[in-house]
């Protein structure tokens, strides 16, 4: 059996096509069980994120191709549409392959922790659906602990990347006890939204979310338990707020220097964190002059985030040798299991000859020959029998001069060469 990883990502095909053969949720089980169905196929799992399609495959050696006719098919594509922008990697490579999507090192942001997460959905879904089994299960659970590894190793997931990611680990930096402070978020478009969900993960006790339009604050409060309220009536909201993070399209700046001055005043020198995410700036220059105001701009994060990029190239470099180990162990396991299931065949044979000389050797005695003559008889046909076919094969490989097949069994044995016996 082979194991293959198949299909399109970010790097290799433009996103109107990824879209195309992107799974619904509710299609899942259906194409998990028809995926299965092909010939040749024993397991599969199925990866679908906005960046990538992906099929995981446990087939029979020369089936695999199938799959990605089969993945446009379902899709209503042709397969002169997908293959030339679809990749198959097999075996060793397919190792190498689920491992770093696993640790985010094949993410469109390198290192991005999330592509964990929605692996560990496309393998629960996999399992709901019946499909998984043997290695290709083995394999997926083995990524799992392959990236946890990577991130408590590594620093590939240590540094910001991103403005909004900037902006929360500066904002950690300036306050102890997240779980105490409130963050005031203006705007509500993905961007704050990106904001928001890293601020929860921080811990931050509560989230005021401020737009011009009302109902667009409030469907960004509802997905994160936050409190919405009208760009108009910020100020009002300022006086408990923390952490200002600010992402809005305005001609002019939303917070002026006078409305901060008022705001520090009620404060008694109480730290105010601004990170200005809006172009153009949503946020006065002065601002930033106020005593106990920590203004940072878009440009001031895109440092953080060119640092952090560098910081995780570093780290991706570390990570990749840890990889190239953990895929050397899995492939390891991998040949000692198909080596095992020979060795059960072998050692089944021989029990079952075992079983029918001892038969014999019992009827013999049952019939009055001597004990010795019949351990003689037992001793003589059991070593035959469990010789025979070796030999008759060994006989055929010296008839044909294949001599690395006589060594391969030499070592195989253990035998020691005796030289020519001519």
């Amino acid at each position: 059996m082979a194991i293959s990883a198949l299909g399109i990502n970010h790097q290799t095909a433009p996103i109107a096509l990824r879209e195309r053969v992107a799974f619904a949720p509710e299609r899942m089980p259906e194409a998990l069980r028809a995926l299965r169905e092909l010939p040749g196929v024993e397991a599969a799992a199925i990866l679908s994120t906005c960046n990538r399609t992906e099929l995981y495959l446990d087939h029979a050696p020369g089936t695999a191709s199938h799959a990605i006719d089969w993945l446009g098919g379902f899709h209503g594509l042709r397969s002169a549409d997908l293959v030339p922008l679809a990749y198959a990697h097999e075996d060793v490579n397919a190792v190498r392959h689920l491992f770093r999507v696993a640790t985010g090192l094949d993410s469109l942001v390198l290192g991005e922790p999330q592509i964990l997460g929605q692996l560990k959905h496309a393998y629960r879904l996999a399992q709901d659906a019946r499909t998984l089994s043997g290695p290709l299960e083995q394999l997926l659970q083995r990524s799992f602990s392959v990236a946890k590894v990577v991130r408590t190793e590594t620093r590939l997931g240590a540094n910001a990347v991103s403005v909004a990611y900037a902006a929360v680990r500066l904002a950690t930096q300036v306050f102890d006890e997240m779980p105490r402070r409130q963050a005031i978020l203006v705007g509500a478009g993905e961007t704050v939204e990106l904001v928001a969900r890293h601020l929860m993960g921080a811990g931050v006790r509560r989230i005021v979310v401020a737009n011009r339009t009302l109902e667009r604050a409030r469907t960004l409060a509802e997905r994160v338990g936050g409190l919405a309220v009208r760009l108009d009536d910020l100020e009002l909201h300022m006086g408990d707020g923390d952490i200002v993070v600010t992402a809005i399209h305005a001609d002019q700046p939303v917070l002026s220097p006078d409305m901060i001055r008022r705001l520090m005043a009620a404060r008694r020198r109480r730290p105010l964190f601004i990170a200005d995410l809006g172009v153009p700036r949503n946020v006065d220059a002065g601002v930033g002059d106020l005593d106990d105001v920590y203004l940072y701009s878009v440009d001031d994060l895109q440092a953080v985030v060119e640092a952090g990029l560098r910081g995780r190239r570093e780290a991706a470099a570390q990570a990749e040798s840890l990889i190239a180990l953990h895929v050397d162990d899995f492939m390891a396991w991998w040949r000692e299991r198909a080596a095992a299931s020979t060795i059960i065949a072998m050692r089944g044979r021989a029990d079952a000859a075992r079983q029918a000389v001892v038969e014999r050797a019992l009827k013999r005695l049952a019939n009055g020959e001597s004990p010795e003559s019949v351990l003689e008889y037992l001793s003589h046909t059991l070593t035959n029998r469990l010789l025979h076919r070796p030999t008759v094969g060994l006989r055929n490989a010296a008839a044909l001069g294949d001599n690395e097949f006589i060594e391969r069994a030499a070592r195989i044995l253990s035998l020691e060469p005796r030289g020519d016996q001519r």
